[in-house]
């Protein structure tokens, strides 16, 4: 039996953040950056004067509690349950108070507004995942499991004419910005649990962006198989160290995992080149990377043009006993845009209408 086992980072399906479509790489950053910060603050026991002072200064900053402009986002407070923050004039010229006294003064959180995709996006996402047609297919980048539902059903099934898979499952992670693994599979999931990454307890709030490591069961035949789904840390104001922790603790989790199953897959968006620190705690484990197959003839990349090793992002790792399992290994890259290097689907014009930035990965094995 023939078993394909793919991974394909979908930059999100339906909705996500509206940040994500800021082009300027460093403002988006500084965005991100400000709301992790308003975030942190806010979560404090008591808010002091320099602390009233700083979230005042961010809300302001990005005109959080005016819903008729573009704000990236914003407070949602309870009714009757405390209030964080009054203002007084408008325009340019609107001030803050805050008058709660600390987190236990109000009930709510900071959302990032969120904004819905073109259609033409989700088409073509489909179409890549219409044509990988994997057995077995990791999605990284998934807002919850309504949305990969959807896409399930109104999209491969609908729109695509496919059959949709009997199996979409999307554990919550915990990122707030809703870009979770997920995974749509033929094959019963009977089992699923997940690992939160918190790795570096000498800086709070770090796990504010962290992403965690779901295991899925998969029954395929008499011997189960575990698929370990990641997407570690972007390189987007690159932090090394945390991505190297990570790839510690799913090498850990890996081989916790051999001593249920000789069958696990450690697959996803890994955000690291080969040769990097972080893909050898990985590889130091035993496990293989499929695109080193001898089956494998394409480029080395799969990010952007795919050209250069350093675009060597999405990854399907397999142990020592599936290796021997391998029949073939392709990236399928039509669904992005790079026309100096890649030929698009021909419903992929711009690389505001691409399925993704990152290409699929799959392997056909042998079980």
């Amino acid at each position: 039996m023939t078993i394909r086992i793919a991974t394909f980072n979908t930059e999100n399906l339906f909705r996500r953040p509206k940040v994500f479509r800021i082009p300027g790489d460093k403002q988006r950053r500084e965005v991100l950056g400000d709301y992790a910060e308003l975030v942190s603050l806010l979560e404090r026991e008591t808010y002091d004067d320099d602390t009233k002072t700083r979230i005042a200064a961010l809300l302001k900053k990005h005109r959080v509690h005016d819903s008729r402009t573009d704000r990236p986002f914003f407070v949602n407070e309870t009714r009757g349950q405390g209030t964080l923050f009054k203002t007084k004039g408008g325009g340019e010229h609107v001030t803050f108070e805050i008058v709660a006294k600390g987190r236990r003064g109000w009930t709510g959180w900071v959302e990032l507004v969120r904004d819905d995709l073109d259609w033409e996006v989700v088409h073509n996402t489909g179409r890549v995942v219409a044509e990988v047609d994997a057995d077995i297919l990791l999605t990284v980048e998934v807002e919850d499991r309504t949305t990969l539902r959807r896409f399930n059903e109104q999209v491969l099934g609908a729109d695509l004419k496919k059959t949709p898979y009997p199996y979409d499952l999307v554990i919550d992670g915990n990122d707030p910005r809703g870009i979770d693994v997920g995974i749509l599979s033929r094959h019963a999931v009977t089992s699923m649990r997940s690992h939160v990454f918190d790795p570096d307890p000498d800086r709070p709030g770090a796990y504010l962006f962290s992403r965690d490591c779901p295991e899925y069961e998969i029954q395929i035949g008499s011997t189960p198989l575990w698929l370990l789904g990641n997407h570690l840390k972007s390189q987007s104001g690159d932090d090394p160290e945390l991505r190297i922790a990570q790839a510690r603790r799913v090498a850990s989790i890996y081989q916790t995992a051999l001593e249920r199953s000789p069958y696990v897959v450690v697959a996803g968006d890994l955000n690291d080149e080969p040769s990097s620190e972080a893909i050898r705690a990985l590889t130091d484990t035993g496990l293989r990377d499929v695109m080193s197959h001898p089956s494998y003839r394409g480029a080395p990349g799969t990010h952007g043009t795919g050209n250069d090793e350093s675009q060597k992002l999405d990854y399907v790792m397999l142990p020592p006993p599936l290796w021997e399992q391998v029949q073939h290994v392709e990236v399928e890259r039509r669904g992005v845009w790079a026309p100096s290097a890649v030929k698009s689907f021909d419903t992929v014009t711009s690389k505001w209408n691409r399925a993704s930035d990152h290409a699929a990965v799959y392997v056909d094995l042998d079980l």
